[in-house]
């Protein structure tokens, strides 16, 4: 399995699906392992790892959100005590997610030696701006909706890190899987968080690249809020120059149409048509 980056006991794999990334971060004698993903392969590789260089640590499995491949490498840590949001626990869903991991694997004849369950959270995030320490070292949790109904944005000051799940790519525009507001908020609340924590220099997305300054983060805040209020926006927008920006995928094209669907749900009273076509 790629490593994508690796520094100051903070080890960031990247998946060959979807360049889904899992981060693997020390924190004296505990770990944080976040989002572990996708194929049985490239989970072992991380279990190797973790057991090669940690042997000692205490475990703490870290889940940004529900979607079916951010939780797919669940079984493979069950001594791990399990951190995420409230509303991930409460998620009326989770059959359909587990579901989604099943038909994934069939699908491709793949067996994986550990079962395949929901996550049972030990340690529930149930507020924004919420603190966690682990072994002295403090985590800032903020609520991440729009995308998801239950993500988490967390911050390691310690460790001058920010993990935002499926937000801030460099390679996806903004899926707009939950609700379009609350991303709009969302997409705020990180603006709010650069400018509250002045030593960040290091953004950790679910997909795509790994942000190692500032000036690339305020970049890829100023480029999803763009898309997102060009989304709400009543007039012709040139679309298919602003997702060319983030990724030449036809894939993006299709997931800016579902993103016009939700934003005709939003905005009540609202225009009968947005600028869907894209050539």
């Amino acid at each position: 399995m790629k490593i994508q980056y690796q520094n100051n006991g903070l080890t960031v794999f990247e998946s060959a699906l979807y360049r889904t990334t899992s981060t693997v971060i020390e924190l004296n004698h505990a770990i944080i392992i976040i989002d572990p993903n996708w194929l049985p392969i490239e989970i072992d590789f991380i279990v190797d790892f973790v057991n090669i260089n940690y042997p000692l640590h205490k475990q703490y499995l870290l889940f940004t959100h529900s979607d079916y491949d951010h939780i797919i490498g669940y079984g493979a840590f069950p001594n791990a005590t399990v951190i995420a949001s409230q509303c991930f626990t409460n998620n009326p869903k989770k059959g359909d997610i587990i579901q989604q991991i099943n038909d994934f694997d069939h699908e491709y004849y793949i067996k994986r030696n550990y079962p395949i369950s929901y996550p049972k959270v030990d340690i529930e995030i149930t507020k924004d701006d919420q603190t966690v320490n682990i072994d002295g070292i403090e985590l800032v949790f903020y609520d991440a909706l729009g995308h998801v109904s239950d993500g988490l944005f967390i911050v390691i000051p310690d460790k001058k890190c920010w993990i935002a799940g499926d937000y801030l790519s460099n390679i996806e525009i903004p899926f707009v899987d939950h609700d379009y507001r609350e991303y709009l908020k969302t997409i705020g609340k990180a603006s709010q968080i650069l400018e509250n924590h002045h030593a960040l220099d290091l953004l950790i997305v679910g997909h795509g690249d790994v942000a190692t300054n500032r000036t690339e983060i305020e970049r890829r805040i100023q480029q999803d809020t763009m898309y997102l209020n060009a989304l709400g926006n009543k007039e012709d927008f040139d679309f298919k120059n602003l997702i060319m920006q983030y990724s030449d995928n036809r894939n993006m094209v299709k997931a800016h149409e579902k993103n016009v669907g939700m934003v005709c749900q939003a905005i009540k009273g609202g225009y009968q048509r947005l600028n869907t076509q894209i050539n």
